[in-house]
């Protein structure tokens, strides 16, 4: 029996990993981790979701329609019977048919990971919660990028430890993967 519980991999696509047109810092290590509960949900039998971003211009600086860069990263590649929801917005439930298939699914909870911690996973985990959705994410399977603002340079450490910051004080609950796993484990 699955639980109601759904995974959410956002935006794990090639264009963010080393030699793609926007790298981000950790993203192999994060996408380890992402690997790790993927493959806890599916043993499991959960309902396992990927997001996949594409922009809708050809002129777009990364996710341009069509490419590679575009394309899942084969880390954490969809199996066959997982859904994976096209977007062209920050929000994951934008004109997509994510909240119709959570609630199809009969979902209460949704585990978010992936890319980028500032921007796709902060929009998501508020959507969630908006939704009514008990959410958690797992920091270390989110990956981000060196940022800046007005002459300040902000490291990517930084940038994300700022954005978890932010969602755990009033949004989610934000885990290590290994403590997720952990307590994951000993629910039957």
């Amino acid at each position: 029996m699955t639980s109601k519980t759904a995974l959410i991999v956002v935006d794990i696509q090639n264009d963010y990993f080393p030699g793609g047109l926007w790298a981000l810092k950790n993203v192999e290590a994060a996408a380890k981790n992402a690997a790790l509960v993927i493959a806890f949900f599916r043993e499991r039998g959960d309902l396992v979701v990927h997001i996949r971003h594409e922009f809708t211009s050809d002129e777009a600086p990364f996710f341009r329609p069509g490419s590679e860069g575009a394309q899942l990263h084969p880390s954490v590649i969809n199996k066959p019977d997982e859904s994976v929801v096209l977007k062209h917005y920050i929000n994951s439930y934008r004109e997509t048919e994510l909240k119709p298939l959570l609630e199809k699914a009969g979902i209460e909870a949704v585990v978010v990971v992936g890319n980028m911690s500032h921007m796709c996973v902060d929009g998501i985990t508020r959507a969630s919660v908006d939704f009514g959705y008990s959410t958690t994410v797992l920091h270390d399977a989110c990956a981000t990028l060196d940022l800046e603002f007005n002459g300040v340079n902000v490291p990517a450490e930084h940038v994300h430890a700022a954005f978890m910051a932010a969602l755990r004080f009033g949004y989610a609950a934000v885990i290590s993967t290994s403590e997720y796993l952990n307590k994951a484990k000993e629910i039957p």
